[in-house]
């Protein structure tokens, strides 16, 4: 192992690993001290589809976790340390009888409580804008087509407080609605707003995790439709003044 290597895995634990954790479990400890009665705790699909060895024509559900040596060998520390923190989490509860729920949302867009772009959002807006790839790519114009997971933010709410109102949740629970593949995203949106830059190019890849909600369903879940999502998060973004309104 090079000494940059070394450096940067380091960085890596010190500045996203161990925050993730060892935050998740100060929080934990806090809920076994307080004794709360039970502890909703959400996570990301980003813990759950970063798993080679899954058969390829299987759905992924709740019991698929993402593999920890490939996310470090795709350098894929996000999924990493959403893997981490939940399993840490997991692990907690169960050593100390405290009732814990899992939801593991999908990419989540929908209307902004705050005035700055976050994450999710900024996938959007630069997916509108025709600018996604020089977001991760440093400027390719080809974008993949993968199929893309996404739920609303007000159904992730929803899902929350059936996790931790439902006498009868347990375990994990994905919590996604549509997937749909990105040009097939760009034509939507491009339908509903046409007049953005959006992206021309597209690549065909082999990337799709295709996931179920149906555990999460059972429980009384359900969720809105994609195109009122996609509105209700544009109009959103344009009224906090970080996209232009066309």
């Amino acid at each position: 192992m090079s000494i940059q290597h070394s450096l940067s895995a380091a960085l890596v634990q010190i500045e996203l690993l161990d925050p993730a954790v060892k935050g998740t479990l100060n929080v934990l400890k806090a809920c076994c001290e307080a004794k709360v009665k039970r502890v909703v705790y959400v996570s990301s699909i980003s813990a759950i589809v970063m798993n080679p060895m899954w058969p390829k024509k299987r759905v992924k559900d709740e019991t698929c976790w993402s593999d920890k040596e490939y996310c470090i060998t795709t350098k894929n520390w996000y999924s990493l340390s959403k893997r981490e923190a939940e399993s840490a989490a997991v692990e907690f509860a169960k050593e100390n009888g405290l009732d814990m729920v899992s939801i593991c949302p999908a990419l989540t867009f929908g209307p902004l409580l705050q005035s700055t772009m976050n994450t999710s959002s900024l996938v959007l807006v630069k997916l509108i804008e025709g600018t996604y790839m020089r977001l991760v790519n440093d400027g390719d114009d080809s974008m993949p087509n993968k199929l893309r997971n996404i739920v609303d933010v007000r159904d992730v709410a929803a899902a929350v407080l059936l996790g931790y109102e439902n006498p009868e949740a347990e375990g994990r629970y994905i919590c996604t609605a549509h997937a749909i593949k990105t040009c097939d995203l760009v034509v939507k949106l491009r339908s509903l707003y046409p007049n953005y830059s959006y992206p021309q190019n597209f690549s065909e890849t082999d990337e799709e995790d295709r996931l179920s909600s149906a555990k999460l369903q059972r429980l009384g879940w359900s969720y809105k439709p994609l195109e009122e999502t996609l509105v209700d998060s544009i109009e959103s973004y344009q009224k906090a003044g970080l996209l232009n309104g066309k």
